[in-house]
C-alpha cells in the first residue's frame, strides 16, 4: 500500500507526529512524507492567528498536488484560531485525485479550544472531493514527544 503523510509544522510539533505517524505506517506500507512550507509566513504569532481566524490562504511551495497514485492519504496541521494553518487551507483548496480514498486527519494543538472545528472543517473539504473514509487523532503539544503514547493512539484510532 502506498500511503502520503502531508503536513504543515511550524514549531515542529506536527512534523514530530508525522515522523511517528511514518515510522508506525511503514511497517506495511510504502510512505511518502510531503512538508508543506509557506512562502508568505510572517513570524509574529498574532499576525499568524488573525490570518488563520480569518481562513487566510498561503502561498506554498511547489507540493505534489496530485494524490491519485496514493491508496492512503494522511493530513497534519496544527490548530490555529480554530481551524488549520493557512498553508493547509492552501493545499486542501488545490489537491486532487482523492476519489474514495481513505484517510487519516490529525492535529496537533495547545489548548484545544477548536481543535474539533479544525478537523471537521478539513473533513468537509475532503468528502466534497469524494474522500470516503475518515480516521481522526489529535495530540496536544504536551503530548507531542511521548512516542508510546502516539503509538498507542494509533492503534486504537487507525487500526480499531
Amino acid at each position: 500500500m502506498k500511503v502520503a503523510i502531508i503536513y504543515y509544522s511550524f514549531s515542529g510539533n506536527t512534523k514530530m507526529v508525522a515522523h511517528y505517524l511514518k515510522e508506525y505506517l511503514k511497517e506495511t506500507s510504502e510512505v511518502e512524507m510531503i512538508e508543506l512550507r509557506s512562502l508568505d509566513e510572517s513570524n509574529n504569532f498574532f499576525v499568524q492567528a488573525a490570518r488563520a481566524f480569518k481562513g487566510a490562504r498561503a502561498r506554498i511551495q511547489n507540493a505534489q498536488l496530485d494524490l491519485s497514485g496514493f491508496d492512503f492519504v494522511c493530513f497534519g496541521t496544527p490548530v490555529w484560531a480554530f481551524g488549520p494553518a493557512p498553508a493547509m487551507n492552501t493545499y486542501l483548496d488545490n489537491c486532487t485525485g482523492l476519489q474514495s480514498k481513505k484517510v487519516i486527519l490529525f492535529t496537533t494543538y495547545g489548548s484545544g479550544t477548536g481543535n474539533e472545528r479544525c478537523l471537521n472543517r478539513m473533513q468537509e473539504v475532503l468528502a466534497k472531493k469524494g474522500a470516503a473514509y475518515f480516521k481522526r487523532f489529535s495530540i496536544q503539544q504536551g503530548k507531542v514527544g511521548e512516542r508510546e503514547f502516539i503509538f498507542s493512539l494509533l492503534r486504537e484510532k487507525i487500526i480499531s
